[in-house]
Parts: C-alpha cells; structure tokens; sequence
C-alpha cells in the first residue's frame, strides 16, 4: 500500500493534436458540449469545458448537454451560457430535446463522451461540426476523432481524464488551463438549506464520508473501516456525515453504525446537489471512495483522503492537489471490475483505518 499526491497539471502529460482552424461563421451561435453522465466524469471534464468558454468567439454562446439532476452543477459553475437537460440516460433523446439544441444553431459540438447514439442526436439537431473521441464506429459523423488509448485491466493508464479531455479543448483552440479551478457557487445558499443539512454547514469540524460508490462494490473500502475513522474524528471533537445517493443509504447506516446519533448523520438520498455541495464546501475534511463525492469535494477545494482499489488512481485522481490517494497495487489491479473477479477484494483491504487516520485534521 502506498499514499500518493497527484498534481494532474505536472505528474501527467496531455497529448497533443494539431490546432482545428474553424472559420467565424463555422462557429455560429456558438458551441455544444455533451458532458458525461456521471457528476465525478463532469468534474474532470470541467476544466476543458471552462478553457473552451474562453476560447471560443465572443459572440458565441457556450450551451452544456447533460443529465437533468446535474442542471444545479452546472448553474453553481457559472460560465456556462445555457444547459440542454436529458431525461433519460443511455437512450435516444426526447423529440422536444433535439428541437431546444436545434433551435440555437450551434455550429460546433463536442462530446466529452464515447456515445455514437449522442453523436447521432446532435447531427439531427443539426450541429454541423462534431469533435470527439475516436470510439464505437462513429468517426464518420465526426469533422475530428481523436484517437486515444483505452484503459487496460491490469494496467496503469499514466495519463488523467481531465487531460484527455483537455486535449480536445486545445485542439479546438482553448487557451492552455493553469491548474486553477473555477468557482463553483450554489445556487442555494447554505443558510437556506433543510434542517438537516443547515447546522452541519455552520459547525466548524465536519468531516463528509463518499462511502458509497454507484459503479458497484468492488471500489468501496470496508463500512467497519470508515466506521473507525469516523469514531477517531468524531473522538477529536468532530461530527460525520455520511453522503451519497438513495441507493447508498444503507451501505451510509451500516458505516455509521455504534456512533453518537447527536454525532453522525447518514444524509444519504437526503440533500440536493446544491445541499451536498454546501455540505462538502463547509467540511474540512472527507474521506472517499473513488466517486462524485471525491471528485466534487476536490473541485470545491476541500481537503481530503480518497481510498483507491479496482480503479486507477492515475486516470480519475481528483482534480484539486491538496488530496491524499491510498491504494496498493496488486498485481490485478486496476481490475476496473463491479464484482471483485477473486473475491477476496484484497486490494481494499490492505488499505487500513490507521493510515488514513493519520491523515485526519487535528
């Protein structure tokens, strides 16, 4: 097991493509980004959706297309001009929104996804320019497909998301991102949030625990682990909340487990997206597994510890740099498997409560 701190702007390159020369009038009223579907994919595609707003023509607009319940995230980033929600993931578009993207007349898209059925909505949308990956047989619909490499099981990927995300930006003229993030301000202040969530925003030790993980169980650190690294914060004066989504909530109870009711509080399927981000910008610490809360949490600037087993620590670190990773490279690591394939889930248990309580803010 080892700990590491990654600088994605310094540890890992970004490749290279040749500038894409685009006329003016190629731009028209602007340019169309599909984003990801998962809010942790959005988090390290956001500094390349940010260059690309200072990039593109003045009198362009910059319109993101993504999953309804991530509309409060983008509306938090601020320099994002209009947003196109989807109400449904993994199928073909609603007919009204394929009109809203057509009504706008975007000359440009970009699909920070590898879908070719999304590349398909937008060419009926009548984005004439697309960019994207080169994936799923659909570079025929693209003006450019960038080839990259696909993560292999067992293999170390040595090049982060956000840069090959940013790569693209480049390649459509972005300016180069200098490892700042952008300000990210909910739209509901933390004075107006519920009852539950209000008082653990105004109290000055809070820890937030990502102990879910909704890619499956095979990327989640032992309940009995977080559960003592709660017990040693909430020992040193602090209160823990657990977050995530409704599916969470009871992996949530079962960390939570034995604690003080007065002291820990399962706020799974409980908050909003502006909630938890006001949860996570009023923290001073969380503990994660590799998941949106990690990544949100990084983005907002909080410190913290993420826990890494099945997935690849040099591919989805979080963002921010002030994040430490714990992970033990097996020799089947990263299996980028659901369901641990030996079953012993070894990898996550050579990773120990000790470690990462030494990591806590006194």
């Amino acid at each position: 097991m080892k700990t590491v701190r990654i600088d994605i702007t310094r540890d890992y390159p970004v490749p290279e493509f040749p500038v894409e020369k685009i006329p003016l009038r190629g731009w028209r009223n602007g340019i169309a980004v599909r984003m990801p579907n998962w809010l942790g994919d959005c988090v390290m595609a956001l500094p390349a959706l940010w260059q690309l707003s200072k990039g593109k023509p003045g009198n362009c607009a910059l319109f993101v297309i993504a999953p309804d319940s991530l509309h409060g995230f983008f509306e938090a980033a601020g320099f994002v001009d209009g947003f196109i929600g989807l109400k449904r993931l993994h199928h073909v578009w609603e007919l009204d929104e394929i009109a809203a993207l057509r009504r706008f007349r975007m000359g440009v898209g970009v699909l920070f996804n590898n879908s070719l059925r999304d590349a398909v909505m937008m060419k009926a949308a009548g984005v004439p320019l697309l960019f994207g990956a080169e994936a799923r047989g659909r570079s025929f619909l693209l003006k450019r497909a960038f080839p990259f490499a696909w993560n292999k099981p067992g293999k170390y990927a040595m090049i982060h998301q956000t840069n090959k995300y940013l790569s693209m930006a480049y390649a459509l003229g972005a300016p180069r991102w200098d490892g700042t993030l952008p300000e990210i301000t909910p739209q509901t202040p933390a004075a107006e949030c519920s009852e539950a969530v209000r008082p653990l925003c105004r109290h000055p030790k809070l820890m937030v625990l990502g102990c879910g993980a909704a890619y499956g169980g095979a990327k989640r650190w032992e309940s009995s682990k977080f559960n003592a690294v709660a017990r040693a914060f909430i020992a040193r004066g602090g209160v823990v909340a657990a977050a995530g989504g409704k599916s969470e909530a009871e992996v949530c109870g079962e960390v939570l487990e034995g604690l003080p009711a007065n002291r820990a509080f399962n706020l799974a399927g409980k908050t909003s997206l502006d909630e938890l981000m006001n949860l996570l910008k009023n923290a001073c610490f969380v503990v994660a597994n590799d998941s949106g809360v990690m990544h949100l949490a990084s983005l907002l600037g909080t410190p913290g510890a993420a826990v890494f087993g099945s997935t690849d620590h040099t591919a989805t670190a979080p963002v921010g740099r002030n994040w430490a990773l714990l992970c033990s490279e097996m020799e089947c690591s990263p299996c980028f498997k659901r369901v641990c394939p030996r079953g012993d889930r070894a990898c996550m248990k050579e990773i120990t409560a000790e470690k990462v309580i030494e990591l806590l803010p006194r």
